[in-house]
Order: C-alpha cells, then structure tokens, then sequence
C-alpha cells in the first residue's frame, strides 16, 4: 500500500506535467493564431496569453522546488535560490491574481450595450486600458515582493521559527517576525482588491445573463438562447474561471493563514498548500481552450473527416 508521501509525490509530478502540457500548448496555439491565423485573432486573446504566461511561471517555480522537497533533496535552495524562486513565484502568482481581475473586467466592458457614453468610451479603448492595466500590474507586483528579498533565508538545520513564513527550503528571517507579518497584510489588502473587483464583475455578468434569459422568454424565443453567441460563451468561461479562482483562493489563504501564526508547522498542511496553490493556474488553460476558435475549427473538421470515413467503409 502506497504511503502518505508517496501519493503527495506522484499527485505532485502528474500535476506539473498536466499543467505545464496543458499551458506550453495553449502558448503554442496562440503564438500559431497569431502568425498564421490572424483573421481569428481577437484583443482579448493577448490578455489570455499573458495569464496563460504567468501561470506557467506559477507552477514551474512553485512545483520543482515542492517535488524536490518532497524527494528530500538536501540543500536544493540557498539564500539566493529561495530568493529568486520565491520573488519569482509571487510576482507570477500576483500577476495571475490581477490579469484574472482584468480579464473579468474587460468583459464586463464587451457585454455591457453601448447605449450610455461611459460604455462607449470604455469601448473604443479597451486595447490602450488593457496595456495599462497590465502594465501597472506589473509595476506593483515588482514593487510589492522586492521588499520580500531581505526577509527570506534558506532553512539550516538549526533553523527554528515559531510562527511566519516557512515552507520547503526557506523561511523568514527569525528577526523579521515583526516586518513579514505587516508584509503578509499587505500582500492580502493588494489581493482582496482584484478579488473584490472579480466578484464585483463576476456579479454583473451573472445579472446580465439572467436578464437576457428574461429577455429571451419575454420575447417566446427559446431560439435566442438555445444557440448562445460568441459573447456569451466567453462571459460562461470567464465566470467559470473567476468562480474557480475565488474558490482556490479562500482554501489556499484560509490555510497560508492558519499556518503562518501557528508556532508549530505541520507538514501535511505545506502539502495540501501547494496543491491549492497551484490548482489554478493547471486548470485554467483548459478552460480557455473550451471556445479557442482554432481548436473548434480543427475538432470539427476532425469530425467531418471521420464521418467521411465511417460513410465511406459502409460503401465498401
């Protein structure tokens, strides 16, 4: 019978790989609609491709590290390693965070009809808006976990912290007690407030789908909602996203939480941390590949030769 470890060990390994295929493909296909598919391309695919990005970043720099630990590699990680790894693997997690929160964003703006002069004008600058936004995510996040550089050390054998951060290979410093936990505030109030924006738009567009319904019943035409448009199928991947999002989030803080002001760590909790942390960014890109127009045209021409097929071997 397979032990504790040993199940969190292969869960971990089928969890990167099913993550890292599932977002190199989705780079992959992006990066093929837009040099060879360009008529298929759409502004909201660059928002996309830069949260399919930085959750390939997530789970590459969260999950080698945790497999590592896990196998019990001695000293995989030093100061600068934990460092960089942990810098790098928050600032993706933060941007992750915030593209989420734009994305939801964005189509609350596609969806919401262009009769009032606010909507319209939000409209036609959805691209320069989407650049900035993104870009001022990255401005803050840069910011925000620089100052967690100095705070960070790699675990020692005579390492020993009664409460904040220590996972894996690294820890914070034991005179940094004070400062990691007014940093760790910080870092909750930043991700509170794309949370709340995501609920905020998440409940928009719940409402928006619920009033075309009515709409649509209104009107005893079941046909207007039986066949949904391409709008309202990326607002139902979107919310599904969000409603993902949310759920990992809660689990994964509610617990980072508890484990932060606990004196004693537990290890079974950094375990179920990671999971959480990273189940995310794994599911998201299959998600998105739900209504890839590319990925329609190939699975449909796909069925179309295989009927061909099928018809043809019954001629014969």
């Amino acid at each position: 019978m397979l032990s504790g470890d040993t199940i969190f060990q292969i869960f971990l390994i089928f969890q990167f790989c099913l993550g890292v295929i599932g977002n190199s493909s989705l780079i992959m296909l992006y990066i093929y609609t837009f040099f060879f598919r360009p008529h298929f391309k759409k502004l909201i695919d660059s928002v996309f491709m830069h949260l399919t990005i930085v959750n390939m970043s997530t789970i590459m720099f969260t999950v080698i590290k945790d497999i590592m630990f896990s196998f019990r590699v001695p000293n995989f990680l030093d100061d600068v390693g934990c460092k960089a790894v942990l810098f790098s693997f928050r600032v993706s997690r933060g941007l992750s965070i915030c593209t989420t929160s734009v994305l939801s964003t964005f189509q609350v703006i596609t969806i919401t009809p262009s009769n009032s002069k606010l909507a319209s004008w939000l409209k036609s600058r959805l691209s320069m808006w989407i650049f900035s936004s993104l870009l001022c995510s990255w401005l803050i996040n840069l910011l925000i976990y620089g100052y967690m550089l100095d705070l960070v050390i790699a675990k020692t054998n005579t390492s020993h912290i009664s409460h904040g951060y220590s996972h894996g290979y690294c820890q914070n410093k034991r005179d940094g007690g004070h400062n990691s936990g007014w940093f760790f505030s910080l870092i909750i109030t930043h991700d509170l407030f794309y949370v709340a924006v995501m609920m905020w738009a998440s409940l928009y567009m719940v409402i928006f789908l619920y009033r075309h319904r009515k709409t649509a019943q209104h009107l005893h035409s079941p046909s207007l909602f039986s066949q949904p448009s391409p709008e309202r199928k990326a607002t139902h991947s979107i919310l599904s996203l969000v409603s993902c999002f949310v759920l990992t989030y809660w689990l994964n803080n509610s617990i980072t939480l508890y484990g932060f002001y606990r004196k004693e760590k537990i290890p079974g909790l950094e375990a179920l941390d990671t999971i959480l942390t990273t189940s995310y960014p794994t599911i998201c890109p299959f998600f998105l590949m739900k209504n890839n127009k590319v990925i329609l045209q190939f699975t449909s021409s796909f069925s179309v030769l295989r009927m061909t097929c099928f018809q043809s071997s019954l001629h014969d």
